[in-house]
């Protein structure tokens, strides 16, 4: 036989502070619930709304000052189903627990999905099973709070920022929001967009590379995806759009975030910068080719006349051909420095307004 005495496990009382409003038309639940708490809350603050009345003079949707609301459901003046109604919009504000002398499985499941943090029957419960209740709905009221916060920090920014954005449903393709940034570049409205998906803003042509990238983020897990790709405006113009995409909940759907920055001007560049490139090639083939012959034939002209061995006739044959050789050189030279001075003014063109725009000055 043991010689130790058992020992009750003491829980540590909770000295946080409590405000609860106790929705309640029986004295003696309301005092069992008061008993119940003080078991593991050092000081509980309690305050009794015996009827709908009460409750709905204390303008729980302008102000309220407590933590949680414990909810009966059988109430003398309103029903069940309007009392659930009632507090249905105030969610956002507090946490709420029915607590009531009867299970109903249906009206049970229907009121958790609707937002009610528990559903405890009264003859069931303890003092630990409402406490714990309390506490877990109270730290969920401020996790979903804290998420909401975060939430509308995303839309400010979304909303807010200067390039093009745009959210779609992943399985649908239909476009689930888009800021005002690409409402204005693109030139539809918010509700033609929310009317479309995203293969309507793409060439009919392009179409089958869309799928090939959604089909490649799916094979390959990617939650960032880069690609450049091409829109079509609502006026029919075609833009190039480089895409960063992430992947994101929106509203319960499976959904990614678009970033789409118009890069249209530096595709353009880039080719722009290929055709310098062929043309100055070609000034270069020119340059070692084409001047090369008729400079080689001038030297043998030159050469032959030094010689002394022409007569008259010959000489002055041979004075023609140095000077047909001599503007056919000046005819290529000349083509070279108009390829060249295009060249130039295209570098000057891009370098001004492309890399370095010019800003309207300040004439104050």
């Amino acid at each position: 036989m043991s010689n130790y005495l058992p020992i009750k496990k003491i829980m540590k009382i909770d000295k946080a502070e409590y405000r609860i409003l106790v929705v309640e038309d029986n004295p003696g639940d309301f005092y069992l619930v008061d008993d119940y708490l003080k078991e593991h809350i050092q000081k509980p603050i309690l305050t009794q709304a015996k009827d709908f009345k009460q409750l709905e003079s204390m303008n729980m949707d302008q102000s309220f000052d407590y933590d949680i609301v414990l909810l009966d459901l059988s109430l003398p003046d309103i029903n069940k189903e309007k009392l659930t109604e009632y507090f249905k919009p105030l969610f956002v504000k507090f946490p709420v627990i029915i607590l009531t002398g009867y299970s109903d499985l249906e009206f049970s499941t229907k009121a958790l999905s609707s937002g009610f943090s528990d559903y405890l029957v009264k003859d069931t419960i303890t003092s630990l099973i409402l406490y714990k209740s309390i506490l877990y709905a109270i730290e969920r009221h401020r996790f979903i709070n804290s998420l909401r916060e975060s939430e509308k920090r995303y839309m400010d920014l979304f909303h807010m920022s200067p390039a093009p954005m745009y959210v779609f449903d992943v399985k649908t393709l239909e476009f689930l929001d888009a800021n005002e940034a690409l409402i204005s570049n693109y030139g539809y409205s918010k509700e033609e967009l929310l009317s479309m998906d995203i293969k309507q803003i793409r060439p009919e042509e392009d179409i089958p590379l869309l799928e090939n990238a959604i089909e490649e983020t799916k094979d390959i897990g990617k939650h960032y995806f880069q690609k450049v790709f091409r829109h079509r405006k609502k006026d029919g113009t075609i833009i190039y759009v480089e895409i960063i995409k992430n992947p994101l909940e929106f509203n319960g759907r499976q959904a990614s975030i678009i970033l789409a920055t118009d890069v249209t001007d530096k595709i353009e560049y880039i080719k722009a910068i290929q055709d310098q490139n062929a043309k100055l090639k070609e000034i270069a083939w020119t340059q070692s080719h084409i001047v090369r012959a008729p400079v080689a034939r001038l030297m043998g002209l030159i050469d032959m006349f030094k010689s002394g061995n022409l007569d008259e006739n010959e000489k002055s044959l041979f004075l023609d051909h140095i000077l047909t050789t001599a503007k056919e050189v000046d005819e290529i030279i000349s083509d070279i420095v108009v390829k060249s001075q295009l060249v130039m003014d295209f570098s000057k063109t891009y370098d001004n307004q492309v890399l370095f725009p010019k800003f309207p000055e300040n004439k104050s």
